[in-house]
């Protein structure tokens, strides 16, 4: 499998998922989210709930998932190696989270329904995420996101006439990273088709009906989707699907097809082509994370201070609104 030593995300980075997160942090209200604050209130307990209800894979625990993972890891160019749960759930999926202590946790479904090259492609994905700095970005939002929908409660919902503008952007950019992901799945599996199959099996994947799924057929069914476009009335469906403005309810994830036609375009890139002759953007530093160390005891001191200033703030507007 190809190897891309001191690669950084910019090389493979989606232009859709560069331009949402500027657009992102340029909102008022975005950077009061210390990264530090959100270590201690969302990656640490969720580090601490999987240690104690999931398994830990490890050399002597799932080895043959293990080694998968520790592959695509040193292909990636990932340090420090981020640690890998297997999580008893039927549904198949997976997700990143975390950055100062950086973790994926697989669902047991997929194990189940994916063949090895399969989940070697979803485990990319993955890695993909924390390369990428997306789960940092993503805890930051979302407390972003609950601080402003608790301060709108709060002033009889003027608050909320800015977390609206901030869940779209927040979910427009947490759609489009996803390609990014896609692009690094791609990039360690050096095989779009299985790639492909792990989408079309999370799209409705059966382990008994398997060999009577056809790729080919789902190819078909991504163009004809495109398709739909020509008429104006289904973007608008479209949007709306993604977006139920009225109830407040939003997609994570493009759809999947969609996910498919970008894929297929970038891997007849020139800029794929360069990637895999080893032409590609270099991090700055050494490791693979493109994003900032720990801070130091200074920065730490300095955030206890504003998560007791906030914790003031919140109590006075609960004693305000009583």
């Amino acid at each position: 499998m190809p190897t891309y030593k001191g690669m950084s995300s910019e090389a493979f980075r989606h232009p859709l998922d560069r331009e949402a997160e500027q657009t992102l942090r340029s909102l008022p209200g975005f950077d009061i989210a210390a990264r530090k604050f959100v270590e201690f209130f969302y990656e640490r307990p969720q580090f601490v709930y999987h240690m104690g209800n999931s398994i830990q894979v490890g050399p002597r625990q799932y080895s043959t998932v293990y080694q998968m993972f520790r592959e695509c890891v040193r292909d990636l160019d990932i340090y420090p190696e981020p640690t890998l749960f297997i999580s008893q759930f039927p549904v198949s999926n997976a997700y990143a989270l975390g950055q100062e202590r950086p973790s994926i946790v697989l669902n047991s479904g997929l194990l189940d329904l994916m063949t090895e090259a399969e989940l070697r492609s979803v485990i990319a994905h993955e890695l993909g995420h924390i390369k990428c700095g997306h789960t940092i970005l993503t805890q930051m939002a979302l407390w972003v996101i609950s601080t402003a929908s608790f301060i709108g409660e709060l002033t009889l919902g003027l608050g909320n006439i800015i977390g609206s503008g901030l869940v779209y952007a927040f979910y427009e950019w947490k759609r489009r990273s996803e390609l990014s992901a896609d692009r690094a799945a791609l990039l360690l599996s050096d095989d779009i088709n299985s790639v492909m199959r792990a989408m079309m099996k999370l799209a409705g994947g059966s382990g008994k009906y398997n060999n009577e799924a056809s790729l080919d057929e789902f190819i078909r069914q991504s163009e004809r989707y495109q398709e739909l476009d020509d008429d104006g009335l289904n973007q608008v469906y479209k949007f709306l699907l993604y977006n139920n403005l009225a109830q407040g309810v939003f997609l994570s994830h493009p759809f999947l097809v969609e996910r498919i036609i970008h894929l297929r375009q970038w891997s007849n890139s020139d800029e794929y082509r360069q990637i895999r002759h080893g032409n590609y953007q270099h991090s700055a530093g050494e490791g693979a994370v493109d994003v900032p160390s720990q801070t130091g005891r200074s920065q730490a001191d300095e955030l206890r201070r504003q998560i007791e200033e906030l914790q003031r703030e919140i109590d006075n507007l609960k004693r305000k609104s009583e």
